[in-house]
C-alpha cells in the first residue's frame, strides 16, 4: 500500500524559513520522481502550482520561477524522504503544500500541509 505523508508546515513570519518533509512507502522510492506542489487560498485543485521537482535518475532539480533561489528540494533515498527547504518566505508563499510521487506512470499524493506566512 502506497503512503505519502507530509509534515512540517506552520505559521512563519515574512523572511523566515520552514522545512517540509515527505516520507513515502509502498514503492521503490529511489525509482520515483518527487514533486512539491502548492494550492493558494481560493484556488482550485486544478490550479495547483508545481513548486519543485527532483528526478530519480540523477537528482536533477527544477523550480518555479517564483521560488528560485529561495526554495531547495532534496531527497534522501535511504530514508525514503524528500524535503523542501523554504527560505526568505513571503506572504505570497501562503498555501497548502502537497507532495507527489511519480512511479511507474502513476502519481501518488500525500495530504497537504498548511504554510502561512504572516506577521
Amino acid at each position: 500500500q502506497v503512503q505519502v505523508v507530509v509534515s512540517g508546515g506552520g505559521l512563519v513570519q515574512p523572511g523566515g524559513s520552514l522545512r517540509l518533509s515527505c516520507a513515502a512507502s509502498g514503492f521503490i522510492f529511489s525509482n520515483a520522481g518527487m514533486s512539491w506542489y502548492r494550492q493558494a487560498p481560493g484556488k482550485e485543485r486544478k490550479e495547483r502550482e508545481l513548486v519543485a521537482f527532483i528526478t530519480y535518475t540523477d537528482g536533477v532539480t527544477h523550480y518555479a520561477d517564483s521560488v528560485k533561489g529561495r526554495f531547495t528540494i532534496s531527497r534522501d533515498n535511504a530514508k525514503n524522504t524528500v524535503y523542501l527547504q523554504m527560505n526568505s518566505l513571503e506572504p505570497e508563499d501562503t498555501a497548502v503544500y502537497y507532495c507527489s510521487a511519480r512511479y511507474q506512470g502513476r502519481s501518488y499524493w500525500g495530504q497537504g500541509t498548511q504554510v502561512t506566512v504572516s506577521s
